[in-house]
């Protein structure tokens, strides 16, 4: 049987492509003709011997193959380019400063760690988990080269890469521990202060005029998730690292203000050119784009 070599740059138009929500988009971003674009989808799919991408009103959908050829593209685009970056960073010494949020420590970090130190052995990594004030504040003073913190709107400068709802939270139980109609105040579960989260579910409660207490306050995200699962409290956070022990509810069937999405934001320090960082900061995209939902990561600026 002979064995098929799908084309790397035309997986990497239709990633693109679809990332972008249109080829001639995707076009612009690659910096090619959108007819060059439109054959190398041509030959992906004559590659793959199925239709990859269907009419859908006025745009393109995935059919089934291409859905299942999107995450193997990801993974071997991902792959390759994790490849070059070690060829060419294989003289890379030093180290590196990296700061990320505690949600993001279990799921995010490991494969991000090992990603980098296969690429570049002779680089260490000095790895913090702090909270969002933090990791802002240590980037700035130049304590820390690289952090994945929420975008709090306080950041000079920063690449902002993803968006994240944000859910109320609750223990599995069927039975809410607080009814809108009821007489009691909200409990609420926290993290100790200053909290962006915190805030974030305070001033929405306040301007729908629900009265709240603080039921519980946790130094770590491990106690908040552990008070959450015992029904002390609701609490606000986004999917990232929920356990199956707490659920997300829905605002209206509760009673509960609807939620804005938060910007996830990759910071860097002001310290010029640094390769090594920059080998960081895509090993980072790369581990989250395959770890969150498509339609969560921000588009490149140049991707319309």
């Amino acid at each position: 049987m002979r064995l098929t070599n799908l084309d790397m740059d035309a997986l990497r138009s239709f990633v693109a492509g679809i990332d972008a929500g249109s080829f001639a988009q995707a076009a612009n971003r690659l910096g090619r003709s959108t007819s060059a674009v439109s054959a190398q989808l041509k030959k992906l799919e004559d590659q793959a011997g199925t239709a990859l991408v269907r009419k859908s009103g006025r745009g393109l959908a995935l059919t089934d193959g291409g859905e299942v050829l999107l995450s193997y593209a990801r993974r071997l685009l991902n792959l390759n380019d994790e490849a070059v970056s070690a060829i060419r960073g294989v003289e890379l010494e030093g180290w590196i400063r990296l700061g990320i949020q505690e949600d993001f420590g279990e799921t995010v970090l490991p494969e991000v760690l090992g990603r980098f130190a296969r690429a570049h052995p002779r680089v260490r990594i000095e790895g913090r988990i702090a909270r969002n004030s933090e990791l802002c504040e240590k980037v700035a003073s130049g304590r820390l080269d690289l952090a994945l913190a929420w975008d709090d709107d306080t950041a000079s400068a920063g690449e902002r890469i993803a968006s994240l709802p944000l859910c109320w939270l609750s223990a599995t139980a069927e039975e809410p521990i607080w009814r809108p109609d009821g007489n009691e105040p909200l409990p609420l579960a926290a993290l100790e202060a200053p909290c962006l989260l915190r805030t974030i579910a305070c001033d929405h409660l306040d301007r729908q005029g629900i009265a709240w207490r603080i039921a519980f306050i946790s130094p770590s995200l491990g106690g908040l998730w552990a008070a959450t699962a015992a029904g002390l409290g609701i609490a606000l956070r986004t999917p990232m690292g929920r356990p199956p022990t707490v659920r997300a509810l829905d605002p209206v069937a509760h009673g509960l203000p609807p939620l804005p999405s938060l910007g996830l934001r990759l910071l860097r320090s002001d310290k010029g050119a640094n390769p090594i960082c920059d080998h960081l900061a895509t090993i980072i995209r790369q581990a989250l784009q395959e770890t969150l939902p498509t339609d969560w990561m921000t588009r490149p600026q140049n991707a319309d």
